[in-house]
């Protein structure tokens, strides 16, 4: 994989090596059957094409990217590393990404070991393509690889969200998972603090379930609940987001952080 040297890049292993003090090897089997076993990040949104990556905190490299990261940036699999990717990302969002990366280590080094599988981070860049033109990404992520004193290896979904988020600012947020508390819009300077849900818990899974793009009886035979249960939630979530249509409700969800 290329390589690139710079302060960028630099800044951001320094904040990595932070969480990890040594290196470890894990067998390729075993990493595939962490990523199966994380199969709900994958799921979470769909709103995009999307390619993800494995990503070492120790050696700050990718140690798996898929196929599909041609189709999405052009770019060959043996050239995606941690340093290329931001190298390529745009020079406005770069600042965000290092105060991003800066308060996901800052939140994961306070966090009880048993709360670690239970939260996912999300933040979005842009990034150029091989083609020259900037793509918009929705970048999430969730450790896999960890122990009570490092975290070692992290599965990162990249969502190409373009046509939902064509401009504006990147939007920070730590989603908590099975009922944790989640924060959202996370500023730079900002001490974390449980952020108010819009939503409950079971307007949550319905969300989860417009965003997949699933009917509501789909929803309705998943959840074990009738048909005008899940008609309800969806005018209940539709009209606490100022919203009327499923399209728009994901374009702001994505806009909010609330995925």
């Amino acid at each position: 994989m290329k390589n690139i040297d710079s302060d960028f890049f630099l800044t951001a292993h320094k904040f990595w090596k932070t969480v990890v003090d040594k290196e470890t090897t894990v067998d390729p089997a075993q990493l595939q059957a962490q990523i199966e076993a994380h199969k709900r990040l994958l799921n979470v949104f769909q709103a995009g094409n999307y390619f993800y990556m494995i990503f070492n905190m120790y050696t700050g490299n990718v140690d798996f990217v898929s196929s599909d990261v041609k189709e999405i940036l052009g770019y060959e699999q043996e050239e995606i590393s941690a340093a290329f990717m931001m190298d390529k990302m745009h020079p406005d969002d770069k600042t965000h990404f290092l105060n991003f990366e800066y308060k996901v280590v800052e939140f994961f080094k306070a966090l009880p070991y048993d709360k670690i599988p239970y939260y996912k981070v999300q933040y979005d860049f842009r990034i150029k393509k091989r083609d020259g033109q900037y793509l918009r990404i929705l970048h999430q992520a969730v450790q896999i690889d960890y122990d009570e004193d490092n975290f070692y290896r992290t599965l990162c979904l990249e969502t190409d969200i373009t046509h939902i988020k064509q401009e504006g600012v990147p939007c920070f947020s730590i989603i908590g998972l099975d009922g944790e508390a989640s924060y959202y819009n996370i500023q730079p300077m900002q001490v974390f603090t449980k952020s108010y849900d819009l939503f409950t818990r079971r307007e949550r899974d319905i969300l989860k379930g417009i965003i997949e793009g699933k009917t509501s009886q789909e929803m309705a035979a998943q959840m074990f609940i009738s048909i005008h249960t899940v008609n309800a939630h969806r005018k209940n979530i539709l009209a606490k987001a100022g919203v009327k249509t499923a399209l728009e409700l994901v374009n702001k969800s994505v806009k909010e952080g609330w995925v």
